[in-house]
């Protein structure tokens, strides 16, 4: 039994959620309000070369889709160079894990022998070595089965040592806990568990940067408050950014406290929806973990710090298929956008939601109405998934 299992008293699934549309909604998370982020990462990213807003696009073929107002998708598919988010993460907990250190002796061989160990899907783990070899540091990054080849060349091709690792996700990670244990190395990782929480934490700070340049974006395109915004959901530590931006924005009075009417949407594949089996069993729940497409969300265990923000904070979530997440990505890319299987999953997972059978339903429960202005976060480019 693993120290999780000891510590979270972990529920385990074991058989995929049930069809037709694995849901899960509670409008009274919009009353739940949290502390706001802090702010040091924003002004630290913005001080970083190449640093700018990524875009966020208006398209009004999906509003009328959605017989909402506006519909904005968010495109992370390239942020300081890379086809993804990820590096807002890793590039603050980096820097934060410097300033940490270099207030400490020195090891054996020099402060400079640091390494950057990590567990990944892909895209944090490239991340992480991009950050590494820029500061002149070395990385090792654990990768389990289903990575595609070409991800996995990428990562090398930021100087990291890559090894494969023949399981899950969770595989990769207790494979990264055990190499980090060494005396010149540091885990770097997006998910938390019971005594591992620090780096976990900046990470999470790392992300709030992209939701505060959400809201001046649609400040600047004349938007209102997003009466909904969908975020994609591995492990959910990116869900917990999303969720600690919007419910502390009551807490220090942006906007008049509106950000408690903003709806926030988690979507997972339906072979690794963890958290979706968290909230429906109201216990912290593990799932195994499939084969799918959307390879970065492809978790079967919540972080344990994300966890209880969002049994609180998140409105809804739902369960999407590799099909409907593909179709996503090729309607993206005749609107302009570019996304990966991830990224395009806010699309698919605001489709399930607000249309088809028991949509009313559902449209209702998250408070969209014909007025609403809805947010796509698209975590990651094409580029991020070059075998696809």
């Amino acid at each position: 039994m693993t120290d999780q299992e000891n510590d979270l008293s972990a529920t385990r699934l074991p058989a995929p959620l049930p069809s037709p549309l694995p849901w899960y909604a509670r409008p009274a998370a919009r009353a739940w309000t949290c502390a706001a982020p802090s702010p040091d990462a924003r002004a630290f990213h913005a001080s970083l070369p190449g640093y700018a807003s990524t875009a966020l696009h208006e398209l009004p073929v999906l509003a009328a889709e959605f017989a909402v107002a506006r519909v904005f998708v968010k495109d992370e598919s390239s942020r300081f160079g890379l086809p993804a988010f990820k590096a807002l993460g890793a590039s603050w907990a980096i820097d934060r894990i410097l300033a940490r250190d270099a207030h400490r002796a020195p090891g054996p061989g020099g402060a400079r022998t640091l390494r950057f160990v990590t567990a990944t899907d892909g895209n944090h783990g490239r991340a992480v070595a991009r950050m590494a070899r820029q500061l002149g540091r070395r990385a090792h990054v654990f990768v389990p089965d289903g990575v595609h080849p070409a991800a996995v060349a990428a990562i090398e091709g930021e100087g990291a040592e890559v090894t494969a690792v023949a399981g899950s996700y969770d595989a990769a990670v207790r494979d990264a806990r055990a190499a980090a244990a060494a005396p010149d190395a540091v885990l770097v990782q997006d998910m938390a568990w019971d005594g591992y929480e620090e780096i976990p934490a900046l990470v999470v700070e790392g992300y709030a940067t992209l939701f505060a340049e959400v809201d001046a974006q649609l400040e600047a395109a004349g938007a209102e408050s997003p009466a909904l915004v969908a975020v994609p959901v591995g492990v959910g530590s990116f869900a917990q950014a999303a969720v600690t931006h919007y419910r502390s924005r009551a807490t220090v009075g942006l906007r008049s406290g509106r950000g408690m009417e903003t709806a926030l949407l988690a979507v997972e594949p339906v072979g690794a929806a963890c958290v979706l089996a968290s909230l429906r069993a109201g216990r912290f729940t593990r799932v195994p973990a499939g084969v799918t497409a959307m390879a970065g969300l492809n978790c079967g265990t919540p972080s344990s710090l994300a966890w209880p923000v969002l049994r609180d904070g998140l409105d809804a979530a739902v369960a999407v298929t590799d099909a409907e997440s593909m179709s996503a990505v090729r309607d993206l890319a005749e609107l302009g956008v570019s996304a990966g299987p991830c990224g395009a999953a806010s699309l698919a997972g605001v489709r399930a939601a607000l249309t088809g059978t028991g949509g009313a339903e559902r449209r209702a429960a998250l408070g969209v109405g014909p007025d609403a202005t809805v947010v796509l976060i698209s975590t990651e480019g094409a580029a991020a998934n070059p075998g696809l």
